[in-house]
């Protein structure tokens, strides 16, 4: 009986210790982890794209940048300094698409600015809506724009999504698909430039009325006062060291002025009486202004969740445009620009709190030096006349299939072929590539012609066909592609420059994180412009965009 009895004790006193030491764990447990804790995220995020901004700009002008501007991002931030597109057609709305989607316009439709609808018979402009109309404006087109032809959702989107819609995400920019574009699907707020009133506006897409804080902005009718000043030089003209003289036969002129000298006075004309602003450095101190309007006015950043201000500055592309990026005139531009940042953070600093904000740095596209520059200086480059590439292309078909229209639209250095005129007469889209390929290649400035419908075929390098193949969406890309040589571009004028092309100078822009969150550092390894995204997300813990293909940069991000 003795042996029953000690087993029971033994039962007992291990069930005893057992409780005891639960207990013991359970306390411990309570003492050393934290019951209840929010997740850290930043305040506010800051997007900022600056449209035609080169890689090289970063450096060019280093040592006229101010402290608290562009050097700041540099060197207390963390600068992918091997950054690139990862599609080949290189231009604004694309490039702000895939900033915010981490995507490709093979997925999220974004393939040009404008391209051809086959199914309605018409060209399409990227933002195009006729089913909102314009709020703050008397001038009825300019709000007929809303993010509908995005087909997948923005990183902007996904914080609204993750914070239950508390979040606020506001787009500002001079471009309409500049600001659309990056505010996403379900944007708190868009805002972009009516250049014939002087307004910020935006669509009834978004609200039925402005804000009061945009109308208050609006009656400060500050590009009229730009007007007034005109453009001066920030420096001394010889201290322009980076750029060409300031007065080139390559160089576009601004209206109402007879050269394209300094200093500069601005006049409207009766169609855009404020256009000509938006192509002077006062473009973006009206970007910032907003930017800082929309921040206060929406108090972004003082909730309880994070905000998100996604803010683009379109004046580098206009003024590179016309003057181009050797010229005195984009120097003075960036190195203005450089100050309205300086400015900027110094206002996010005391609005957020110095470490409580991050902000990105990139742009939608670089750009080619004007080619007769580089014809000045023995380098291979050239300009090709759209009418002469047309003319080529419908006289070619025509001889081989008798008169017809044959095309119905040439986007993007794309022919978008009549397939039900093909179709009557049995001709095949290969049949018709061939013609054009023979007719094309012997052309200046043509590298290659390629047959979008058969890509498995295409005679390209494994880099620039995998460029291509990201920018072929089936319902809105052409039939045809023609490929530019390094250097050429198709233009109607003889004058400034351009960009669309899957090179170097196009293809490799900025990518700077700075602020909450981030390290400071700097890599070399290659990074996409499909990374920024997954890499904001990443740092908000949120889920990347619906169409994401990149990467986050874990080396840039603090654990």
């Amino acid at each position: 009986m003795k042996a029953p009895r000690s087993l029971f004790w033994h039962f007992a006193l291990a069930f005893f210790l057992l409780e005891a030491g639960q207990e013991a764990f359970s306390q411990a447990a309570k003492k050393t982890v934290p019951q209840s804790s929010a997740l850290a995220r930043p305040k506010l995020v800051v997007g900022i794209v600056v449209d035609q901004m080169r890689y090289d700009y970063l450096y060019r002008y280093y040592d006229k940048y101010k402290e608290g501007g562009l050097k700041r991002l540099m060197n207390e931030g963390f600068n992918c300094r091997n950054n690139h597109y990862h599609y080949a057609l290189t231009v604004t709305a694309a490039g702000h698409s895939a900033v915010y989607t981490g995507s490709l316009p093979a997925i999220n439709g974004i393939v040009g600015n404008d391209w051809y609808d086959k199914a309605k018979g018409q060209n399409v402009y990227c933002t195009d809506d006729h089913s909102v109309a314009t709020v703050g404006s008397s001038n009825v087109s300019v709000g007929k724009m809303s993010p509908r032809n995005l087909l997948v959702t923005t990183v902007t989107d996904q914080l609204r999504i993750a914070t239950n819609f508390r979040s606020k995400t506001i787009g500002v920019a001079i471009k309409d698909r500049a600001s659309i574009l990056p505010a996403g699907h379900a944007a708190s707020g868009a805002y972009w430039f009516d250049s014939k009133t002087g307004n910020f506006v935006t669509s009834t897409y978004y609200m039925q009325d402005l804000p009061q804080w945009v109308k208050d902005y609006n009656a400060k009718k500050m590009p009229a006062a730009y007007l007034t000043k005109g453009w001066n030089l920030l420096l001394p003209l010889d201290k322009y060291t980076q750029s060409t003289k300031d007065d080139e036969p390559w160089e576009a002129k601004l209206p109402g002025v007879q050269k394209p000298v300094f200093p500069y006075e601005l006049a409207g004309t009766s169609g855009d009486a404020y256009g000509v602003v938006t192509s002077t450095p006062w473009g973006n101190t009206m970007t910032k202004d907003m930017a800082i309007a929309a921040i206060k006015g929406e108090n972004l950043g003082k909730g309880g969740d994070t905000d998100f201000l996604a803010v683009s500055f379109s004046t580098p592309d206009r003024i590179g445009h016309a003057f181009g990026p050797n010229s005195v005139e984009q120097e003075d531009n960036y190195l203005k620009l450089d100050m309205e940042f300086a400015d900027f953070f110094s206002f996010l600093d005391t609005w957020a709190g110095n470490g409580n904000y991050t902000v990105f740095l990139t742009a939608d596209h670089g750009a080619m030096d004007v080619p007769a520059f580089w014809q000045e200086h023995h380098l291979p480059a050239g300009l090709m006349h759209p009418t002469t590439l047309t003319r080529t292309i419908v006289k070619a078909i025509n001889d081989a299939y008798g008169e017809g229209e044959y095309v119905l639209s040439f986007e993007n250095y794309q022919l978008y072929l009549n397939n039900k005129l093909l179709a009557e007469k049995k001709i095949k889209v290969e049949d018709v590539y061939n013609v054009v390929k023979e007719a094309l290649v012997p052309v200046q400035g043509v590298a290659d012609v390629i047959n979008l419908k058969d890509m498995g075929r295409a005679p390209l390098n494994t880099y620039q066909l995998e460029m291509f193949k990201n920018n072929i969406n089936a319902k809105r890309s052409g039939d045809i592609q023609i490929i530019v040589q390094p250097g050429w571009f198709a233009s109607s004028y003889d004058t400034g420059t351009d960009h669309g092309t899957p090179y170097n100078y196009d293809t490799h822009v900025p990518f700077i994180l700075y602020g909450w969150g981030v390290n400071k550092g700097e890599t070399l390894r290659r990074t996409t412009i499909a990374d920024i995204a997954p890499t904001i997300s990443a740092l908000l813990h949120i889920l990347p965009p619906s169409g994401n293909v990149g990467n986050p940069v874990p080396e840039a991000l603090k654990k």
